[in-house]
């Protein structure tokens, strides 16, 4: 997991020219940013090696990962994409292709992660066609929730900056690691485990 945010950028720009209030959920801290930089899964650099290892519904967060999974033939179930790739603007062909067939938008500023855009991921995963999220502000951290939301099997697909795409089969072991992740972040875990039980019943 890798979180691009640079600690001394005010916060408030991604979302400065939101229409509405986005409601805030959790804020990263500080003092686990360093750990979220180690990939949770094993790091590929082909996208047609890692789709011969997926097998159930697909998860891609982020612009150039979505982009090279669409490029191999593949669009994931759900993509969350916020033109934008390590704090630069994406070129204009990767875009174009992201963005070709945007269905949901979702507000989440940088170092957070909000209501908004874990509604956004439920309603994306109950979807029975592919779904795009474009994210004002940030989507690097719903790989989190997108790991424990994801059903039993299915793949989560996030960049490693410099390195590829880190691959995670989702499994138990990895939905209580990642529960264990968030609820090191500050704000109001009791909201999110309420918002992910109820796509569960």
């Amino acid at each position: 997991m890798t979180d691009d945010t640079d600690p001394d950028v005010d916060r408030s720009e991604a979302t400065e020219d939101a229409e509405g209030d986005y409601q805030h959920l959790l804020t990263l801290p500080d003092g686990l940013r360093a750990e979220l930089k180690e990939p949770i899964g094993p790091i590929e650099t082909d996208a047609e090696r890692l789709l011969a290892d997926v097998d159930g519904t697909l998860v891609a967060v982020g612009d150039v990962v979505t982009y090279h999974l669409l490029e191999a033939g593949r669009a994931p179930d759900v993509a969350l994409v916020d033109e934008r790739t390590e704090r630069e603007a994406v070129d204009e062909d990767v875009r174009r292709t992201i963005t070709a067939e945007t269905h949901l938008e979702a507000v989440n500023p940088p170092a957070e992660i909000s209501v908004e855009v874990i509604e956004a991921l439920l309603e994306a995963l109950s979807r029975d066609e592919p779904t795009t999220i474009l994210v004002e502000g940030e989507e690097d951290l719903v790989a989190l929730p997108a790991i424990v939301a994801a059903p039993e099997g299915a793949s989560v697909v996030y960049g490693q900056p410099g390195e590829g795409m880190v691959h995670v089969r989702v499994t138990d072991d990895h939905r209580e690691r990642m529960r264990a992740l968030l609820e090191r972040f500050e704000g109001d875990t009791e909201r999110l485990w309420t918002l992910l039980e109820e796509r569960d019943e």
